[in-house]
């Protein structure tokens, strides 16, 4: 079900079925709801020349005809030239069909999920797809809930039909601004940031002073730090205001033709540049959302563009608390495998240790059964011997090998599963792959 028309917006479509006469609104801020009704089909708004108008589509003037109200005829055609007597058609060439490449991109794009994956060719019978895709954002035919993009990917050139963003469709109510400031300073620049800081303070928001004092230099325009900030959700947005200037032809004086002629190195400057009335706010700080900065047009001064910075202010916000949450949650994963890598560590280190130690009890039985035979061949040995300093030497060395080998049998004799050591970092490391064993980081 379609929602339903605000207040605001429904005033608007009847101003529009009536001509929009005059004087009937006093500022401009039916634009914002007429954008409204146009993204809703409701109305036609068109931008001449800085000139404003709009025109009811066969919608909206079905709309107004359930409300009982007449819309007024409007006429949006040039006048008719006389019709010309059509040709006859070539004897031998047949009218050749005229192929609706909008029609043909939005239904390849309806049974592929929208998107698709065109090959880039060259010569003189390649397709041109970003003409094809301009053609049909300029068709009318894409919902207004929708948008195409085409670029060129090192797979070909991607056509996507993607949805637009909630905060693009929302309809913002414009916002008042002081005709005088609440304390002496008279400024409309101020007036602007008074407007801007009690707005965004009643959404919750935090506003805080700068450190630059007045305009900055030109050569410090884009790099001047802000006049002062605002914070939402944690994220600080800093504002720098600046005075727009007006470029015109220079004239050069009488002693900068004399000096350009006296001296090789003097260049006279083309342009002069004056002060306007035009003002110009940077943002910075955040994921940009809208833009980055707004600045006075012909038929939209910054009064009317407030709204759409106080907005790009809580989406900057919500973007860093969505971040902020995310990396949260990421650190929080992270943790979570660290901690797994490191039991499966411990375990497998402990397995380690204990297939080491059962190496060493067989070498150390290996070692006794040697040992057994050897000692036994040598006390068969010295029974053969006559009584002497020979005899006693190898009795001496029997007594010896005999408490050592006693103690090596009593070792493999009754083996038992070791209880490894708690190991070090170092120690982990072998079976911690990427993973730290100091922390949950990875290298």
């Amino acid at each position: 079900m379609e929602q339903a028309l605000n207040e605001r917006q429904q005033a608007v479509l009847d101003w529009v079925g009536q001509g929009c006469p005059n004087e009937v609104w006093p500022d401009s801020t039916y634009k914002t709801s007429g954008q409204a009704l146009q993204n809703r089909g409701f109305i036609k708004v068109t931008r001449r020349r800085g000139h404003w108008s709009a025109h009811l589509t066969e919608k909206g003037r079905l709309r107004l005809t359930e409300r009982g109200i007449q819309p007024v005829e409007q006429s949006t055609r040039p006048p008719e030239r006389p019709a010309r007597k059509p040709a006859p058609p070539h004897p031998r060439a047949a009218p050749k069909a005229r192929t609706n490449y909008a029609d043909q991109l939005r239904e390849e794009l309806a049974a592929n999920d929208g998107c698709l994956i065109k090959p880039i060719e060259s010569g003189p019978h390649a397709v041109n797809w970003a003409s094809r895709v301009n053609a049909a954002r300029k068709s009318g035919k894409i919902p207004h809930t929708q948008e195409l993009h085409g670029y060129r990917t090192h797979r070909g050139y991607e056509i996507k039909l993607v949805d637009i963003p909630a905060w693009r469709l929302a309809e913002l109510t414009p916002l008042h601004v002081p005709a005088r400031l609440t304390k002496p300073l008279q400024s409309r620049a101020l007036r602007i940031t008074q407007a801007l800081i009690t707005t965004t303070e009643a959404q919750g928001h935090k506003a805080a002073h700068g450190t630059t004092q007045g305009a900055p230099p030109p050569h410090r325009r884009r790099k001047a730090p802000p006049h002062f900030s605002i914070t939402a959700q944690g994220e600080s947005v800093g504002f720098l205001v600046l005075q727009e200037q007006d470029r015109s032809e220079h004239a050069p004086t009488d002693k900068e033709l004399a000096d350009a002629k006296k001296y090789s190195w003097m260049r006279i400057a083309r342009f002069d540049y004056t002060p306007s009335s035009r003002l110009r706010f940077i943002l910075r700080g955040g994921s940009p959302h809208r833009a980055g900065e707004w600045t006075d047009l012909p038929d939209r001064p910054l009064e009317e563009q407030l709204v759409e910075i106080v907005q790009e202010v809580g989406l900057r916000g919500e973007a860093a608390e969505r971040k902020r949450l995310a990396d949260q949650q990421a650190r929080e994963i992270q943790h979570q495998r660290w901690e797994a890598a490191m039991q499966e560590a411990h375990a497998a280190y402990a397995h380690a240790y204990r297939v080491k130690h059962l190496g060493e009890q067989a070498a150390a039985w290996h070692q006794a059964s040697r040992l057994t035979e050897y000692i036994a061949a040598v006390r068969h040995h010295a029974t053969s011997l006559p009584p002497g300093q020979e005899q006693t030497e190898i009795e001496t060395w029997l007594a010896f090998t005999d408490t050592h080998l006693q103690r090596l049998t009593e070792s493999v004799s009754a083996p038992k599963l070791p209880t490894p050591p708690k190991p070090s970092g170092d120690d982990l490391k072998p079976f911690l792959g990427h993973w730290s064993p100091y922390g949950p980081r990875s290298y």
